[in-house]
């Protein structure tokens, strides 16, 4: 995970779902579950919420080839009334979203700051930076844990891939920055963009 910043909401977003979002509440205040299933407003920004933030997952750092899911960071069973807010949307991959469920306890990648989140490159596990306060590191680990980053081995098999592709000279560095941000700056912050490429020979 890195630092993420929010983007400007869509020019059309208080049309397309403030507005039908807000109207849905006031009818019903106290919506259950299925109650939001009938009234996904949000879907109508999940274009905008791509091109916003370069197709990139804000809880992994990787690329979404695929459509991409709108994540509430604050779930709509916690706190509805964030329900039909930008600032409240993480463009995620659809496993990690799910991942997370209803749980607010994990790091706002909104909020997180540089090097928290580090990689380690001989088993391509992510982990908390050495050196972090304990309620940092703590928060990092929970984060961490949460959304299965290392636990999925999908997720570590496709970070360790990509690596592979660029250190093999499939992927420039500057493609691997811009598509798997995480990736790439690990590798420049460890002075590894060269020397990597020493153990896939």
């Amino acid at each position: 995970m890195i630092p993420v910043a929010l983007q400007p909401e869509p020019h059309d977003f208080e049309v397309t779902v403030r507005t039908p979002g807000r109207a849905f509440l006031r009818r019903n205040p106290r919506p259950t579950s299925d109650d939001f299933k009938k009234k996904r407003f949000w879907q109508n920004c999940l274009p905008d919420l791509r091109q916003a933030y370069s197709e990139i997952c804000a809880y992994s750092a990787c690329w979404i080839y695929a459509e991409g899911t709108v994540d509430h960071f604050w779930p709509v069973s916690v706190k509805p009334e964030l329900a039909y807010e930008w600032s409240n949307y993480r463009l995620a991959l659809s496993k990690l979203n799910s991942y997370k469920g209803d749980k607010t306890d994990v790091l706002d990648p909104f909020h997180i700051q540089e090097g928290w989140f580090v990689l380690n490159f001989t088993n391509f596990y992510v982990e908390p930076n050495a050196g972090l306060e304990t309620t940092v590191e703590t928060a990092v680990k929970r984060t961490i844990e949460a959304f299965r980053l290392n636990e999925d081995d999908c997720l570590v098999r496709l970070r360790f891939s990509i690596v592979k592709d660029y250190a093999q000279g499939r992927i420039s560095l500057e493609y691997l920055v811009h598509r798997y941000p995480f990736i790439g700056k690990e590798l420049e912050r460890q002075n590894l963009t060269e020397s990597i490429k020493t153990y896939f020979k």
